[in-house]
């Protein structure tokens, strides 16, 4: 497996928050990243910043 770039630990991280986030909404009806962020604008920008590490994800699966 090669090095990991700051960008690739970036993504993995936020792809993990995400799965973790969407984990909350679905027991527990709790959507941490809008209880952290609070804007809708930030929380918006911080879904498609997961939505993106996930498109990534797929990248980086495939250049492996």
């Amino acid at each position: 497996m090669a090095d990991k770039t700051v960008l690739d630990w970036i993504a993995l991280v936020l792809v993990i928050v995400g799965g973790i986030n969407w984990g909350l909404v679905s027991l527990l009806n709790f959507n941490l990243v809008e209880v952290i962020f609070r804007i809708p604008v930030l929380t918006k920008i911080v879904y498609t910043l997961v939505g993106l590490s996930g498109l990534y994800m797929i990248y980086y699966l495939k250049k492996e």
